[in-house]
């Protein structure tokens, strides 16, 4: 992922209301000032993944961030994506969501490329701020 990132931890658990949650990838980017969620999906996106991924990114914001970080942002990897049914999928989602599309046997630097990619697409379309 880069010297930027941080490595918290693999499915990490969030409990809240007596019920748990997992995201399969938690990092902290030390550049935006806060955490990134991945979810790698083998298969096609779907709507619904949007909905578990506000869900996680609310329980992170109320649960795991620190009042200086910045709102978490959550990447979900997919197979393929659909560019409509994503456009449609994020419309009236105000929480910073970016889907990406993965390739079998991708080059580190491909994937780095892609996840900063994503990150910066999010970080325009949300204001997050980089020195914050």
């Amino acid at each position: 992922m880069g010297k930027e990132f941080t490595f918290i931890g693999n499915q990490y658990r969030l409990e809240y209301n007596q019920k748990e949650y997992f995201v399969e990838m938690l990092f902290f980017q030390r550049r935006l000032h806060c955490l990134v969620a991945i979810e790698l999906k083998i298969g096609s996106f779907k709507a619904e993944y949007v909905d578990k991924m506000n869900l996680y990114l609310s329980l992170l914001d109320r649960l795991e961030k620190d009042e200086n970080d910045n709102p978490s942002i959550e990447i979900i990897l997919c197979a393929d994506k659909d560019h409509l049914d994503v456009e449609i999928a994020l419309q009236d989602v105000n929480k910073p969501i970016g889907v990406a599309e993965y390739q079998l046997l991708i080059p580190k630097e491909a994937l780095q490329t892609l996840l900063w990619n994503e990150i910066a697409a999010m970080e325009k379309e949300h204001n997050i701020s980089k020195d914050s």
